[in-house]
């Protein structure tokens, strides 16, 4: 008796910013932003349809699709390309444009940015909150008590944890704050 596994579905096909606007052009492409509704909110690819990765629903995105190639897209490729593999069914071609909107901007691409985005990027609020948060634990915790330096190991512990993941709970905490929200309330 033999045994036969089956083929690996192929890789994701990384494809730079000229291919990618070729075939957004020609409407052979139809891009999917997997990044988080404030990292879109900040700017995003025109033309791109917004599904977070964290909310990615492959049935759901395959009937908005329709026939067109999706293409996935987040900040720098990580993400798009997870989306790509959670997208996967059977040994279709997929895509994720390589180094994400980085990249693109980088090629001298345009990129949307509403004048309803956050006036402070998210990412740098959790930078402001978590340097603040440290401070104000070291300081308490060598002027009141010594166990106010739990705050700032913890606020460490989650800034390694954030890096190492790329989720960082403080950013979608501060991403539901009423400054960082688009008038009226809509969503991305």
């Amino acid at each position: 008796m033999t045994t036969t596994t089956a083929p690996n579905p192929p890789a994701v096909t990384d494809i730079d910013p000229g291919t990618l606007a070729s075939w957004l052009e020609r409407g052979e492409a139809l891009l999917v932003d997997v990044r988080e509704d404030f990292e879109y909110a900040e700017e995003h690819i025109r033309g791109s349809i917004h599904t977070p990765l964290s909310k990615l629903d492959p049935a759901t995105l395959r009937a908005r699709l329709g026939d067109a190639r999706p293409v996935f897209q987040c900040r720098s490729g990580k993400r798009s390309a997870v989306a790509a593999h959670k997208y996967r069914s059977g040994d279709e071609p997929l895509f994720h444009l390589a180094g994400g909107i980085e990249a693109w901007k980088q090629a001298g691409k345009p990129v949307v940015k509403p004048a309803s985005g956050p006036k402070i990027p998210v990412m740098r609020q959790v930078q402001i909150t978590a340097g603040s948060l440290v401070t104000l634990g070291v300081a308490l915790g060598a002027f009141v008590h010594p166990g106010f330096l739990a705050l700032a190991a913890f606020i460490g512990v989650g800034l390694v944890f954030a890096g190492a993941s790329g989720w960082c709970g403080m950013a979608l905490l501060l991403a539901k704050m009423p400054w960082n929200r688009s008038p009226g309330g809509a969503s991305c």
